[in-house]
């Protein structure tokens, strides 16, 4: 089998042998759940108040306004509502949430799931309303609403559904141990999402450090009596490699057009653990309450794949189940180290797209000044994105965000590779995540400028028809 890969990139050291095999662990069921209302799309109003029993799977959030970009949010165990409250979650902001606290007996036993659908006998529309009332979203990092991607519009058509198994971010080794534990969901997850878009042809994407996991998928692709055409495709262990343009591009030799989407380059992309949400609300009617992840880091005594309910707060998992080593802990991050976040604390709630907490030592991490630019184009070589991080640092630098567009700045994946690559250490990533944070504010101000403008002139228009 060929292996494949993109242009430029970084050779990582993978720090992921002390998770690397290990089955996923259930986790204890914890006292409490802190459960964001907002964890994607459209913002979300309570379904509950404080006081109100709820049962696991239960529906306690949805669209505050009816839109394509909402997704409901469910309880992910049983117990009572005992507040609603703003609490800092992974993205450092406050945001309303629902904490349920645990009726212990019941955690995981008093369900209230979905009927199961058959995806195969269903229409389109029942199927795609099925995926967005499991309240699915991508599982990857993005948490893009999955039933909006699986159904794109009718001039943009898809001939190709890629499964992303890559898991190129350091530690994190949960895309594995969904490959190795549940291919039989993936495999159904995947032909559901076919049958849903009417593609014919899929390819399960993963680097070449899980090469041993192929006899076993292609097994399950073998079992599987669904029509259609499932391959594998083997990528070199490259970072980013699991991005999205990246995958398309290794995959298919197809470019995603600057400032376009995947489906732009006639392709879906969908984590391999949202394919395995997809085939449990289905099968089993079971809306997205649960999440695999890592924990690890040099100040994680136990590092391990654990499943826990959306909302736990790692510190209330017990030590002998979750042990960290507060005394060597210098750094907290919400997914890879990458792409991660840091945050200040490890009471932050597991959400649906946390595929990893890592526990860091001074050792793991890097806290140096920044110095000067001395324009070694480094960050120009190893940008996976073919951009010129460089310029577009300046442009934001003068505050031209005009130029920093023009640049590429909305091109730009976040991958970290310029980063981590600059001599200076300049923080690039950080301030490209910056500079578009100031790009959507300075178009909403444009928008709600438009918008006044436009009702000053409708009320002038009414005052002189009077």
């Amino acid at each position: 089998m060929a292996v494949k890969t993109f242009r430029r990139g970084l050779l990582l050291p993978t720090r992921k042998h002390a998770t690397e095999g290990k089955a996923v662990e259930l986790a204890p069921a914890p006292k409490q759940v802190v459960i964001p209302i907002n964890q994607q799309g459209a913002p979300n109003k309570s379904l509950v108040a404080p006081g109100d029993r709820v049962k696991r799977g239960q529906k306690i959030a949805d669209g505050a306004a009816p839109g394509p970009m909402t997704v409901p949010v469910h309880a992910s165990v049983a117990g009572v509502v005992k507040k609603i409250e703003p609490r800092t979650q992974s993205n450092n902001t406050n945001g309303p949430c629902i904490i349920i606290e645990t009726e212990p007996d019941a955690a995981r036993e008093e369900l209230d799931f979905m009927p199961p659908l058959d995806p195969f006998n269903c229409t389109k529309e029942e199927a795609l309303g099925r995926i967005r009332d499991a309240g699915i979203v991508g599982m990857g990092g993005a948490g893009f609403p999955t039933h909006l991607k699986l159904n794109p519009p009718p001039n943009k058509p898809v001939d190709v559904i890629i499964a992303d198994g890559a898991e190129c971010e350091p530690y994190l080794t949960t895309d594995e141990a969904v490959l190795t534990e549940k291919p039989d969901l993936l495999i159904k997850g995947l032909r559901i999402v076919m049958k849903i878009t009417g593609v014919n042809r899929a390819i399960i994407g993963m680097e070449d450090n899980k090469a041993n996991l192929i006899p076993m998928l292609e097994r399950e692709i073998r079992l599987s009596d669904y029509p259609g055409d499932i391959q594998i495709g083997l990528c070199k262990t490259r970072y980013p490699q699991g991005g999205e343009k990246l995958l398309i591009k290794a995959l298919t030799g197809r470019e995603v057009p600057s400032g376009a989407l995947p489906m732009d380059a006639r392709c879906i992309v969908q984590n391999v653990g949202t394919l395995v949400a997809i085939a449990e609300a289905f099968t089993l009617g079971k809306p997205l309450i649960d999440r695999d992840l890592t924990v690890s880091g040099g100040a994680c005594k136990t590092p391990k794949n654990i499943r826990a309910p959306i909302g736990t707060l790692i510190s209330d998992l017990p030590g002998e189940f979750m042990a960290v080593d507060y005394p060597k802990l210098r750094k907290i991050l919400f997914g890879g180290p990458m792409m991660g976040t840091a945050v200040p604390t490890v009471a932050i709630p597991i959400q649906k797209n946390t595929s990893g907490i890592i526990l860091m030592t001074a050792a793991e991490t890097i806290a140096a000044q920044e110095g000067p630019c001395i324009r070694c184009a480094r960050c120009i070589k190893n940008c996976s994105c073919s951009l010129s991080p460089v310029l577009m640092n300046t442009a934001l630098e003068a505050g031209d965000l005009d130029e920093a567009v023009a640049i590429g700045l909305m091109d730009c994946i976040e991958c970290g590779s310029c980063t981590y690559m600059c001599p200076a250490r300049i923080k690039l990533v950080q301030r490209f995540r910056v500079g578009k944070q100031r790009l959507r504010a300075r178009q909403l101000a444009q928008q709600a400028a438009a918008a006044a403008k436009a009702k000053a002139a409708e009320s002038a228009g009414a005052a002189s028809i009077k």
